[in-house]
């Protein structure tokens, strides 16, 4: 696999530890891990990640009572 360069969530704060990261392989596939479990990677597809970004900025997954 190539060097991938990663980009943390414009959510996180400062030092947090726990935070999303974002990168695309030369072939556009998006790659997801989260910053305290750096060696544990998701891929997926360009669609299906436009489609979880979208329902999350709906807010439909947030827990109620938060």
């Amino acid at each position: 696999m190539s060097r991938l360069i990663w980009r943390k969530s414009s959510f996180s704060e400062g030092g947090a530890v726990n935070c999303l990261e974002v990168a695309a392989d030369p072939t556009g596939t998006p790659h997801l891990r989260e910053s305290d479990a750096p060696h544990t990677v998701i891929t997926t597809t360009p669609t299906a990640l436009r489609a979880l970004l979208r329902t999350i900025k709906t807010g439909t997954l947030d827990r109620p009572g938060r």
